[in-house]
């Protein structure tokens, strides 16, 4: 099971500040995870500006020139957000016995360390 998956609330928490122009601080969700990179893609996070040739559609609009996206990101320059207190956390597994149409089986849960909160 992996520490951070799509979806997850995460912080940036090293990089430059934003007073400095960079994203250290800024929270928000993961939309993409590159297992085999090590890196994540989190939204409103490590925009770039890339140039993209300009093409036609079928239509005859024209397509390109300036987009901005974003960017991946190092996975060990985020942390996932404490959903009590809205602050980064650390992650941490336990495992817990589930009672489920009369068969016990043990399964493997997320939780913040902080607070302590199931993920």
């Amino acid at each position: 099971m992996a520490k951070i998956k799509k979806g997850d609330l995460v912080e940036v928490i090293s990089g430059r500040s934003q007073a400095r122009g960079g994203d250290r601080g800024k929270q928000g969700r993961v939309i993409e995870v590159l297992v085999d990179q090590d890196r994540v893609v989190v939204e409103g996070v490590n925009y770039v500006t890339k140039h993209v040739r300009v093409g036609q559609t079928q239509r005859g609009s024209k397509t390109g020139g300036i987009e901005t996206h974003e960017a991946p990101i190092h996975v060990s320059n985020v942390a996932i957000v404490d959903p009590e207190t809205k602050k980064p956390t650390r992650v941490g597994f336990r495992t817990e016995t589930v009672t489920k149409d009369g068969v016990e089986k043990t399964v493997r849960v997320r939780y913040a360390k902080k607070s302590g909160k199931d993920l």
